[in-house]
């Protein structure tokens, strides 16, 4: 039995490989069968090797041209155009980085938002005395100067109003379609407020279009 079997492997693998022809007849690739074919070169396998080169060369430029098209990330944008015989002033809003005037500013004020802007500590005291300008803070002790100081109510809204940058200042130059426009064209956003038990946070007041 032992002998039967060792004699049929050994036949199998004593089988020789098949040639590049027999895998050509049986593969389904198309023209491959009238290319690797016995024989001598004629005419009619010559142009089967052509026309098979070309189509492969064909599809690797094609292929490789939509691979490089893909990665190139492209994007379609639609414009619609539509011609308006008349514009709207547009809606611009202009907010002053600078908070507040530092003129404008009371001992009040920086009783009840010293802290808030920055300018105090939690101990009332000034934040960061030797980075300050000498004119400035000798201005800014005064005004922090809380002894016998009798505080009274503060409204946040009446402090930005009062302290707050107006834009008849800051605007320089305005014109929209041939006209000049001024800062009657805007007008004052409502102030939000929001306070947490570790940080404040305050937005102030912006002038917007009208």
């Amino acid at each position: 039995m032992d002998l039967k079997e060792d004699t049929s492997e050994g036949s199998v693998e004593s089988l020789p490989p098949p040639t590049i022809q027999d895998f050509a007849r049986s593969s389904t690739l198309h023209g491959i069968r009238y290319i690797f074919v016995y024989g001598p070169m004629n005419m009619r396998r010559f142009m089967w090797t052509l026309t098979f080169l070309g189509s492969l060369g064909l599809l690797v430029v094609e292929s490789a041209e939509r691979v490089a098209f893909y990665f190139s990330y492209p994007h379609v944008t639609k414009v619609d155009e539509v011609v308006a015989n008349s514009l709207l002033f547009p809606a611009v809003t202009i907010c002053n980085f600078n908070k507040f005037r530092f003129s404008k500013v009371g001992t009040n004020d920086l009783y009840h938002a010293g802290e808030l802007l920055t300018l105090l500590d939690v101990n009332q005291e000034i934040r960061d005395p030797h980075l300050a300008d000498p004119s400035v803070l000798a201005i800014l002790q005064q005004k922090a100067n809380f002894k016998n100081f009798r505080a009274v109510p503060f409204n946040i809204r009446e402090f930005f109003d009062r302290v707050g940058h107006d834009l008849k200042d800051m605007m320089l130059y305005c014109k929209y379609k041939g006209q000049e426009c001024t800062h009657k064209d805007f007008q004052s956003v409502s102030i939000h407020i929001s306070m947490s038990a570790h940080r404040k946070v305050l937005c102030i007041s912006c002038l917007r279009s009208m």
